[in-house]
């Protein structure tokens, strides 16, 4: 008696104008198939879902102004948008270098960036964090003409609840972004003291309600294993006294709970201050670097590294004043309003 055949599983139904569930949303996940239903979306304000936008553009290439034959690097590679555009300028003879941390991310931005005819001579890829870059100086020729690095978690961490990283839907509270290494954060959570959460949260994210929300978290830390829950728990902490007109003040405080806890589970900062520490050896002679940052403490510490460079003689220039989206990107693109573009050039030999 034969087998059946197998029978494929059906696609999940694209339910209404605005499905609410990621794995609805193939549309919008499969832009080459869905390039009108995508634009429409683009053309609303919005991120389509898998994806992500590029912020500050024109501004960054304006700054690193790169040129045929130059080799680049974008240290925080992402979904790709940033590095097509320098492809475009450096190419035929240039090369990109493209890091990034994690590993669901990169494939995808392999494939994409293979198939718009990237071969290996002009896109070299690894898997690395980009504190460690250095390690990939000797095959670089010793060095780059030009680095980018942007700080913002990407749009697709973001919009796949999988990953942990948004509390608009129930997910497993992970917050790593490289899902191989470290613990979540529902683990690092159960291991804080109530003192602990209440200085995790003042010194990442600034919150100013961080010793209510830390009191609360740490007596429900042990039920607390998904986004949600973690949301429903900050709600809970804040003063009785929000009424519904301050319902947004609720959702910045939530926002700035999870960051500080994503910072926290990555070790963002000292991440950070070790790329900072190395920039200058990984640049060229008269090589520039633009960094997109996303709060404070980020660029806290890029603008105190940039100024020590400057003083030291390291480099040449800096920038003086930070570079912001302009008005149209920021209607046009939400996520780009807290973006922060700092850059530096090294001094020549």
């Amino acid at each position: 008696m034969g087998s059946e055949a197998p029978q494929k599983k059906r696609r999940e139904r694209y339910k209404g104008k605005n499905p609410r569930r990621f794995n609805e949303k193939y549309k919008e996940l499969d832009p080459e198939h869905y390039a009108d239903d995508v634009q429409k979306i683009i053309q609303s304000g919005k991120t389509p879902a898998g994806s992500h936008r590029p912020i500050l553009v024109q501004e960054i290439l304006k700054v690193l102004d790169p040129c045929p034959g130059q080799t680049a690097l974008d240290a925080t590679l992402g979904y790709g948008g940033h590095a097509r555009e320098i492809l475009a300028r450096i190419t035929p003879n240039g090369c990109l270098w493209g890091i990034d941390v994690d590993p669901i991310e990169i494939k995808r931005t392999q494939a994409r960036l293979r198939a718009q005819g990237y071969t290996e001579q002009s896109l070299i890829l690894r898997r690395i964090n980009f504190a460690g870059v250095q390690k990939i100086l000797p095959e670089a020729g010793g060095g780059f003409d030009l680095i980018l690095a942007d700080l913002g978690i990407s749009s697709m961490q973001l919009d796949d609840p999988a990953r942990g990283f948004t509390f608009k839907r129930e997910g497993p509270l992970d917050l790593r972004l490289n899902p191989e290494r470290g613990q979540p954060a529902s683990t690092l959570l159960q291991s804080l003291s109530e003192q602990g959460l209440e200085e995790m949260l003042q010194t990442n994210s600034d919150e100013p309600y961080a010793q209510q929300i830390a009191k609360i978290v740490f007596k429900s830390r042990m039920k607390i294993s998904t986004t949600t829950e973690l949301a429903e728990a900050v709600r809970r902490a804040l003063p009785r006294a929000f009424s519904d007109a301050d319902k947004e003040e609720r959702i910045r405080s939530i926002r700035r709970t999870f960051q500080a806890l994503r910072i926290a589970v990555n070790d963002e900062f000292f991440v950070l201050e070790q790329f900072l520490k190395n920039l200058p050896a990984c640049l060229k002679p008269n090589g520039k670097v633009a960094i997109l940052t996303f709060h404070s403490g980020e660029d806290d510490r890029v603008v105190h590294s940039f100024q020590e460079g400057l003083k030291s003689g390291v480099y040449a220039d800096i920038s003086r004043e930070p570079i912001r989206a302009t008005s149209e990107e920021r209607y046009d693109n939400p996520r780009s309003k807290s973006a922060t573009l700092r850059w530096a050039r090294k001094k020549e030999l």
